[in-house]
């Protein structure tokens, strides 16, 4: 649907973003060509352009150029982003309460016209059924905690998306479950797909290494991305738990003690 998006309107990006209580996040990304918008990108809400479009009367901002536009000219995202093209409209839920927004941007200047404002509104009405159907299929799927066996007593636990309080507590009980049943001896959990929403750092992760470790079981982190490594500084709990952090899978196991072979 991105690609359509951007084909249609002829921009480089096209992205969509949830509403926290302080940011908006960028949750999922197109890019066509040029990398602009990364998934996991949190901004403040007072210096985004979601503001300005959850705000306005026709719940959609367009814009010719963001550098000259009187709205959004000053705020930190048009400078950070260094974009010109823009139109982006609000994204709601089921209950028509606003989610976040759908958005289209390129480095270029761009005019988009009325056809091109219906266009979007009705790409976020088809997005407002998609996500509350993924939603409904995300959290069902946090019954299925992905952990992946990679030897004897050593196993891997990719963290990715959202963890909101129910898939927290899924997670820690479906960890600590394996963890004795399989008489685990190391769990390397990977964090490079972690989203960091509303600025908002998971306690869980502090919470499972800890249990993990009272357990006898020692936890490895890995995929520390410098978005996650900035939460991971004022989180004063974890810091204090003295858990290993490496680049990747590999490092992990170079550390326990094995490597990886290709043939």
């Amino acid at each position: 649907m991105f690609s359509v998006i951007t084909q249609q309107l002829n921009v480089n990006s096209a992205y969509i973003t949830q509403k926290g209580s302080n940011a908006m996040t960028v949750i999922s990304s197109y890019n066509e060509d040029e990398v602009v918008i990364e998934e996991g990108l949190a901004v403040d809400y007072g210096d985004t352009f979601c503001r300005l479009i959850i705000n306005n009367e026709q719940a959609a901002l367009n814009a010719v150029n963001l550098q000259k536009d009187e709205l959004a000219k000053e705020l930190e995202a048009t400078s950070a982003l260094g974009v010109k093209g823009f139109l982006g409209v609000s994204l709601l839920d089921s209950n028509g309460e606003v989610f976040g927004t759908l958005c289209a941007l390129d480095k270029e200047e761009k005019h988009f016209d009325d056809k091109d404002i219906e266009f979007m509104k009705s790409m976020s009405e088809v997005l407002s059924y998609l996500i509350e159907l993924d939603q409904t299929q995300y959290h069902m799927g946090f019954l299925n905690v992905p952990i992946i066996p990679i030897t004897k007593g050593v196993s891997a636990l990719p963290l990715q998306g959202v963890i909101d309080e129910k898939r927290a507590q899924i997670i820690l009980e479906t960890v600590l479950k394996v963890g004795a049943e399989k008489q685990m001896t190391y769990f390397i959990i990977d964090l490079s797909g972690l989203i960091i929403l509303d600025d908002h750092f998971p306690t869980v992760l502090t919470q499972l290494v800890q249990s993990l470790q009272l357990m006898g079981i020692e936890a490895i982190i890995t995929g520390m991305t410098p978005e996650i490594a900035k939460h991971e500084v004022g989180n004063v709990s974890l810091r204090n738990l003295n858990v290993k952090t490496v680049a990747d899978l590999e490092s992990a196991l170079e550390l326990i003690g094995f490597q990886l072979h290709t043939t």
